[in-house]
């Protein structure tokens, strides 16, 4: 059969099958078979030594130097102080895990520091306080971005990237500042807009809010709010200025006396009446004057009502417009 040609070259041979032999038989190969089995053991070592051969020693060297170098300069880096970076604030643990940077601060780990340029960051379970015996005590709630941008004498200066902070501060006014998204919130002490026990709450876009008392009702918070930072129309924003003026309590003096300059001009006498009604005018301010919102005696009636005297925020105010803020 022809068949047994192409397995042991017996029987009648194949013509196509011969000069298919004779076209490779140049390649032919008589050397014995490798071992293929002897090769398995053998690759690997010989592929190791390949490797750690001294070809490349100098190679791996210049790698492992590199490495270091930037371990090295990361860590000089990390522990060295901006030249005017002032003292640390302590970082204290309240509730949870709060975080500066990679660094968790927490029962065992034990209390932390907030540097120039460092993150504080709070989850939503998590609480800590930040204090600077110089300056104050911050409180940072949960879900707070609060990052340290300048700390130099004279100056201290923090970024709320988002969330909540309260401040006890008692560093001299003027020197304790925090920016926001919307608005920049400049400490001023005993004589501020938005004195001990207030709230002035703030949007990106739109910028502060009408300060009042934490302890307003919450139907005058919320017209309030609304008041503040909805989109409505002329007759909406009537209707919530109605309720603000009914729910308004005597404390509530210091959200009516900011009311004045922010309502309409039709709207203006409502907040007179009503203000008037809960803390009369000294005898230097008289109704047109307010209405016509008359700065000497708009202060005059904020000086009666117990929140300090507005000409020291008048001067702090003024420098403060007149002064660009310092950023490292």
């Amino acid at each position: 059969m022809k068949d047994d040609y192409l397995w042991d070259g017996s029987g009648e041979p194949d013509p196509e099958i011969q000069k298919l032999e004779a076209a490779l038989g140049r390649y032919r190969h008589n050397q014995p078979a490798p071992a293929f089995d002897r090769l398995r053991e053998i690759r690997p070592v010989e592929q190791r030594r390949a490797f750690f051969s001294l070809r490349w020693l100098p190679q791996l060297g210049a790698v492992a130097v590199i490495v270091l170098l930037a371990a090295a300069v990361f860590l000089v880096l990390r522990s060295r102080p901006s030249g005017n970076a002032g003292p640390s604030w302590d970082v204290a643990r309240l509730e949870g895990t709060p975080r500066v940077g990679w660094h968790a601060i927490g029962d065992k780990s034990g209390p932390g520091k907030l540097g120039i340029g460092q993150t504080l960051v709070t989850d939503n379970f998590s609480r800590a306080t930040i204090t600077l015996d110089e300056t104050g005590r911050v409180e940072v709630d949960p879900s707070s971005r609060l990052r340290l941008v300048t700390n130099g004498p004279g100056r201290k200066r923090l970024s709320l990237e988002r969330g909540t902070i309260h401040a006890t501060i008692w560093a001299p006014p003027g020197e304790f500042v925090v920016d926001t998204p919307s608005a920049v919130a400049v400490d001023l002490g005993c004589v501020s807009f938005i004195p001990a026990g207030a709230i002035c709450q703030t949007r990106p876009g739109i910028g502060p809010g009408t300060p009042y008392l934490e302890d307003a009702s919450a139907s005058f918070r919320d017209a309030l709010s609304k008041f503040d930072f909805s989109s409505t129309t002329a007759a909406e924003r009537t209707a919530l200025l109605g309720v603000i003026l009914a729910d308004a309590r005597k404390g509530d003096v210091l959200t009516l006396w900011h009311l004045l300059s922010r309502v309409s001009d039709p709207d203006r006498p409502g907040v007179y009446d009503r203000l008037a009604a809960l803390a009369p005018p000294p005898a230097v301010v008289t109704r047109q004057g307010i209405l016509g919102l008359d700065r000497s005696m708009l202060d005059a009636w904020w000086n009666s009502l117990g929140f300090g005297d507005i000409y020291l925020w008048r001067t702090y105010e003024h420098n403060w417009s007149q002064r660009p803020p310092k950023v490292n």
